[in-house]
């Protein structure tokens, strides 16, 4: 085989190798994060916690919206002091200040890092995306405990104050407003 041919060889498994570990490295680190609770990543519990400590924890809530998303996020409480391995219920407050119906999408994580792995929910309103019609209200909620993990934890057993935040974003697309106008394309927006 020329030796030429051999390096062009070379040259395109090594580019075909990097696009596939490019391709494939969101979703690893994703995969990563929700198993190691690296970077706050929060875990998805299937059960509530069968052991209650005495010890207490207290839990922040944090909202942020992303700047193109015309609503009002908050949480309806700041904070929640609870026993570690009891279930607490908190809820978020959206409303749609605009006059166009828009999906939302929440991010989420949790301060310090080290609590992200042992901090568990077992359902949540960032687990789908968010519909708001014009002018609509809702209360969102979130059902969580703090896994008594962390207390044997190197790292996060002296952690006894947990800041959760969520950011809501927009989602690309307005939605329809009715079936109708699934059909015709919707009027463009006037310029003034």
């Amino acid at each position: 085989m020329n030796p030429n041919t051999r390096v062009v060889i070379r040259l395109v498994s090594v580019v075909l190798i990097m696009g596939a570990l490019g391709w494939a490295a969101v979703p690893f680190y994703s995969w990563f994060c929700r198993v190691t609770g690296f970077a706050g990543t929060t875990s998805v519990a299937e059960a509530e916690s069968d052991v209650v400590l005495d010890e207490l924890v207290r839990v922040r809530f944090d909202s942020n919206i992303a700047p193109n998303l015309d609503w009002t996020f908050r949480p309806m409480q700041r904070e929640m002091t609870m026993k570690i391995g009891e279930t607490g219920l908190a809820f978020y407050e959206a409303v749609n200040n605009s006059d166009e119906t828009i999906i939302g999408t929440a991010t989420y994580n949790v301060s310090p890092d080290s609590a992200g792995y042992y901090f568990e929910k077992l359902d949540c309103f960032c687990f789908t995306e968010q519909e708001l019609k014009p002018g609509e209200r809702v209360e969102m909620p979130i059902t969580f405990f703090v896994d008594p993990g962390i207390v044997t934890d190197r790292d996060a057993k002296k952690v006894r104050d947990i800041t959760l935040s969520y950011t809501f974003f927009r989602k690309d697309e307005p939605v329809r407003r009715s079936a109708s106008a699934t059909t015709a394309p919707a009027p463009a927006p006037s310029v003034n």
